[in-house]
């Protein structure tokens, strides 16, 4: 298990497979206000890349062609965030995506924790450390206890996925989730414009 640390893209020829995790880090909690500092990626192996992205970079090529291939799925948790987080920075709509903490309320109605840390442990059995959570991503040179946490938010997602999916079978709202799945990127964008809470439209 290795984090791989790239500037600014992804580098040429590198093949992350049909389904990539994909988590970033910014420098706040506000899409539109904070910028993208960093994505990792991950395609199940073991192994994470971690592409620091510089203060005013507005392209990334071979990041943003993978972003969009309609050929690779793309795995997130609360992927809402994430998303508005990549267009905002590249002006790409990312799509098709998979979101770990939608499957999560989908199915896991007798709990209000949806957060990685909590279905980690239910479901992988691992442990992972938030320390790093609320850190300053926006450094030139990030900590090895940086990269570690940004890793540890990708390493397991398929594994996650593969656990959630069979239970919304089960219980027959994997048609809605992908209806969700599906509706993402265009919440992510309303986001962007403005229509988040309290504007949300869906709100009385």
């Amino acid at each position: 298990m290795a984090n791989f640390l790239h500037q600014n893209d992804l580098p040429d020829g590198l093949d992350l497979g049909p389904v990539v995790a994909i988590d970033t880090e910014t420098m706040g909690l506000d899409p539109r206000r904070d910028r993208l500092c960093l994505v990792q990626l991950s395609s199940g192996d073991g192994n994470a890349h971690l592409v620091q992205i510089a203060r005013g970079q507005t392209a990334a090529p071979n990041l943003q062609r993978m972003l969009t291939d309609p050929k690779v799925l793309k795995l997130f948790h609360f992927g809402r965030f994430d998303v508005a987080a990549l267009q905002k920075a590249f002006g790409v709509r990312t799509a098709p995506v998979w979101c770990t903490k939608i499957a999560s309320k989908l199915i896991r109605t007798y709990t209000d924790r949806h957060g990685l840390k909590y279905l980690l442990m239910e479901y992988v059995g691992v442990d992972v450390s938030k320390a790093q959570q609320t850190s300053d991503w926006g450094q030139a040179t990030l900590t090895e206890a940086q990269k570690d946490y940004a890793a540890s938010d990708v390493l397991y997602l398929h594994k996650l996925k593969e656990a959630l999916e069979p239970i919304l079978v089960r219980e027959g709202r994997l048609a809605l989730a992908q209806q969700c799945f599906d509706f993402l990127p265009a919440r992510a964008e309303l986001d962007l414009l403005g229509w988040d809470e309290p504007n949300d439209l869906f709100h009385h």
